[in-house]
């Protein structure tokens, strides 16, 4: 069982099925034509995320029928993965969605009918890139680049017409559009992002304004990038969680018998495959501000809204109901030695902190964005999603960067609670939680071993203020903590000054206290609670 013998239709359809495989129901060639002819879809970035999330969404739309229409993707990055993880295929890969109960569905995703090179050096390539944006009836450009993909560099700026960076060469193609006839135009991220529209506009705008300054294009296209009737950037929320490939999987899938089975890693350290594993669970809300048309994904499970609906979304997830879940797991994770999240959640103590904290002093400032009720989403996140056996997420890499997310995380409830006039003092977990990151940034675990605290701009800082601390039972100087929990920057608010300063510091005294203190003072906590 091999996927280049779907395209040439030597397969065992039966044998597919029997083994529990989802093959494609369209007709793949007038597909392919088609969008070869008349491109509506065009996508940067074709990493793991896009093969599992977007082009599976469009997959479902053409089995069904309501679409004749695949999309184009194209890889500014790591061009090892069109070599090696499409064009081998076809463009086609297998999709596997690892569910909580244990199980796992199979599809063949062939929604990609093109992948192409984004760099001039391949030649035919970028011709043809030009050719699909100087297309009248192309509606859509996205991306999954991740947030460092829109950075504008003023080395980049200074090459002119010939930048490296991506979102330089996307200006470029988007200049070639304006030269065809400034034909309208939608620019969507679909990266995990807060406000990701914004962030694509300044860069294209960035490159758009650099080249009228040098004479390198005329001031009409700024204009047309910044006219809301012809090119717009709307912003997005997307929620799904796509893992390396899994050994795991791979075992299963080589017993299927399915042949293209293998880890792909490339020069640059990308881990693919012929096959995308993922969660079953998945959220897309795009702000619908479309100037040329689209395709119809809603009726593949996209919700569409107005931008105010997609930030309140973005905010119930990111504040309150996935993320701070996600980093009080990562800072009693790691000092109670687990190395997977599904683990943890059978730690009665830890799934009682995230439920709690989540049901009882995060819900109450959530705002109902009303596509998805906050009471469901954090419903999936606590018995489908963290749960998946299947999900080698590990609290050591959401610990990465943890001084960056508390005040997004922790500090924008609290705000809440004060700008709602609700009673700070009936905060327990989320204090416990940000006592336990002054215990975390100790560097030893419960059993009083030594570990290595994951990546954080500000951790030599903040360690060198927790210094004087040590684990041991009776009573120590606590002032160093003044310097720590006055601090906006990390908590978003100065937690003296909000209240809540001296009772975290309380917890902090009771973690610190020998070995073993960190279990016993987390276990006291969620059952009082």
């Amino acid at each position: 069982m091999k996927l280049s013998e779907i395209q040439v239709g030597t397969y065992d359809a039966k044998q597919w099925a029997d083994k529990g495989y989802e093959l494609p129901k369209f007709d793949l060639e007038a597909v392919r034509k088609k969008t070869h002819d008349e491109p509506t879809w065009i996508h940067f970035g074709a990493g793991n995320i896009f093969r599992a999330f977007p082009a599976a969404l469009l997959q479902g739309v053409l089995d069904a029928g309501e679409y004749d229409r695949g999309v184009i993707v194209a890889e500014g990055f790591d061009y090892e993965i069109i070599d090696k993880a499409y064009a081998p295929y076809d463009n086609m890969s297998l999709l596997v969605l690892l569910k909580s109960d244990g199980s796992i569905e199979k599809r063949v995703v062939a929604s990609v009918t093109e992948s192409l090179k984004a760099d001039p050096q391949f030649n035919a390539d970028w011709a043809r890139l030009v050719e699909i944006f100087r297309n009248l009836s192309l509606q859509m450009v996205s991306f999954t680049i991740t947030e460092k993909g829109y950075s504008v560099s003023p080395a980049d700026l200074e090459r002119g017409l010939k930048p490296q960076l991506i979102m330089g060469k996307v200006a470029a193609l988007l200049l070639e559009r304006f030269q065809a006839g400034a034909a309208p135009i939608t620019v969507q991220s679909m990266d995990n992002c807060s406000h990701n529209g914004d962030k694509v506009k300044q860069a294209a705008l960035a490159y758009a304004e650099s080249w009228v300054k040098a004479g390198l294009a005329p001031q009409g296209f700024l204009n047309y990038l910044q006219d809301e009737t012809k090119v717009t950037f709307p912003w997005s929320m997307i929620d799904k969680i796509t893992p390396r490939p899994d050994a795991q999987v791979q075992k299963m899938l080589e017993e299927d018998g399915f042949e293209d089975n293998y880890t792909i890693i490339t020069e640059k350290h990308t881990y693919t495959a012929p096959f995308v594993n993922a969660e079953e669970t998945e959220y897309l809300v795009v702000e619908d501000k479309y100037t040329n048309g689209r395709p119809p994904l809603e009726k593949g499970g996209v919700l569409y809204a107005d931008r105010e609906t997609v930030d309140k979304v973005e905010k119930m997830k990111v504040c309150t109901c996935l993320n701070p879940l996600h980093t009080a797991m990562s800072i009693y994770g790691c000092l109670l030695d687990y190395t997977l999240i599904s683990a943890e959640m059978k730690d009665e103590d830890i799934c009682g902190l995230i439920t709690k904290m989540g049901y009882i002093e995060a819900m109450p400032v959530v705002v109902d964005p009303g596509v998805l009720k906050p009471a469901d989403f954090i419903g999936a996140v606590l018995n489908k999603r963290l749960p998946n056996p299947f999900m080698p997420d590990a609290p050591q890499r959401i610990a990465t960067d943890t001084s960056q997310k508390l005040p997004i995380r922790f500090g924008e409830t609290i705000k809440a609670y004060e700008a709602k006039g609700l009673n700070k003092d009936e905060l327990v977990l989320i204090p416990l939680v940000l006592a336990g990151y002054a215990r975390y940034l100790k560097g030893i675990d419960d059993n009083g071993k030594a570990f290595e605290p994951s990546p954080d701009p500000l951790l030599e800082e903040l360690q060198a203020i927790v210094a004087p601390l040590e684990v041991k039972e009776g009573e120590q100087d606590l002032s160093c903590l003044k310097k720590l929990y006055s601090r906006e920057d990390v908590f978003g608010v100065d937690l003296y000054q909000v209240g809540l300063g001296e009772k975290i510091e309380g917890m902090v005294a009771e973690l610190y206290a020998g070995p073993g203190a960190v279990r016993k003072t987390l276990h006291k906590y969620v059952s009082q609670r």
